[in-house]
């Protein structure tokens, strides 16, 4: 049996702790072609270059050879223009700009009182689990409240999301069983989401959902399958890259004492901290499938049009030529640009939501644990080298202070 290749040991799972040498290995090759016809591309400007050029295609469809065929339409993550417009106009009404603008800012206090009563939660303890006790269950109560999804329904769709989030991308496992996962798991969301959305159109609310199958304007409304498929996004990933990123938070904030310290007496200081975290330890680590339109000619590679593009964002968000000493934890960075949230017209459509969710937590945790410290470092890690972040955090601590408004 040949060596792995340096992008096949990044997604082994032996590396899922500190993929970040090999990283560095793969930036080596700017654009490289695997052997399978497909190309990744690992350098800060170059990825910029793609994600912004109109010549990339979100629909793996349009591939030469093509992943398996989801049960469901895609969403607006993995369409293109008209079709992502109209579909990403339509969600966005209900949850941001310009239509909603101030949904997030006015969950601030909402968002304290959860966080508030989870550390409150392991107050009469001396260790907890970071990602059970708080990462988790905090994004997930947000998400569900925003779309009107009833939070005890959380251990129906917990697996299903897990599963959905575990065979994205490249992962242990073969293609077709990884596909048949997935399948299973994407329809049994859907048949629960779709029966959640038929009680909202006969009885409405004032959540996201009920927005979602009740509104129709200019661009018209959202078809029923349409409807299931936004819902399917955006529970997904409205608590599932959060969760890494507060415990990737956690674990970095822990590694170095002195942060903690920090934030607890300078309490902005958190701000910057979420945006270096988003560049140093991202929680997504790969966008694993994008599509050439035409013959693309970059970094001195030209990608044949019909060609798959992996973009791994860890990889560029650490780029040298991008970023001064990048494998050092800064957030007094002068300049913190990074592809934590993607960019061009799929930039992270929950950015505002997720950045305010681990500003709050990671303040908080740092203000009220007192001598929080590591249990095991380096912790166990989730499978998905896409999404990428701890399966659990356990630390010890010597008390939990009262909360303090």
């Amino acid at each position: 049996m040949e060596p792995a290749t340096i992008y096949e040991q990044i997604h082994q799972f032996a590396n899922r702790a500190n993929p970040y040498p090999l990283y560095a290995e793969l930036r080596k090759t700017p654009v490289l072609r695997l052997e399978d016809g497909s190309y990744v591309v690992s350098t800060y400007d170059e990825i910029v270059a793609l994600l912004h050029d109109p010549r990339i295609s979100s629909d793996k469809r349009k591939a030469d050879n093509p992943p398996p065929e989801e049960p469901l339409p895609p969403s607006f993550i993995t369409t293109d223009p008209p079709e992502h417009d109209r579909l990403r106009a339509l969600a966005m009404r209900h949850f941001g700009p310009p239509h909603a603008p101030r949904t997030v800012d006015d969950m601030r206090g909402e968002l304290h009182e959860i966080v508030k009563d989870l550390i409150d939660g392991i107050a009469d303890r001396t260790q907890a689990d970071v990602v059970d006790d708080i990462a988790y269950p905090f994004p997930v109560t947000v998400i569900c409240h925003l779309l009107g999804v009833p939070r005890e329904d959380e251990p129906k769709f917990h697996h299903w999301a897990e599963e959905i989030v575990e065979t994205l991308g490249v992962g242990e496992g073969g293609v077709e069983e990884r596909a048949r996962r997935r399948h299973a798991a994407i329809m049994a969301l859907a048949t629960y989401l779709g029966g959640l959305a038929q009680a909202r159109r006969e009885n409405p609310g004032d959540d996201v959902l009920s927005g979602l199958v009740t509104y129709e304007g200019p661009d018209g409304a959202l078809s029923e399958i349409e409807v299931i498929t936004t819902a399917t996004l955006l529970l997904i990933a409205g608590h599932e890259t959060t969760v890494n990123l507060i415990t990737n938070g956690m674990l970095t904030l822990l590694r170095d004492p002195g942060l903690i310290e920090r934030i607890r007496n300078e309490p902005d200081l958190v701000i910057h901290t979420v945006e270096e975290l988003l560049r140093f330890e991202p929680p997504v680590q790969f966008l694993p499938q994008r599509v050439a339109l035409d013959d693309i000619t970059i970094a001195g590679v030209t990608i044949p049009k019909g060609s798959s593009i992996a973009l791994a964002l860890a990889s560029g968000s650490r780029d040298p030529a991008h970023v001064h000493d990048p494998d050092r934890f800064d957030p007094d960075r002068p300049y913190i640009q990074h592809l934590g949230f993607g960019g061009g017209i799929h930039h992270c459509f929950g950015a505002p939501l997720a950045r305010l969710e681990a500003q709050i937590a990671l303040r908080e945790l740092a203000r009220r644990l007192v001598n929080p410290r590591l249990v095991t470092d380096p912790p166990p890690y989730r499978p998905s080298s896409t999404l990428r972040g701890p399966r659990h955090l356990a630390i010890e601590y010597d008390r939990v202070l009262p909360y303090q408004p």
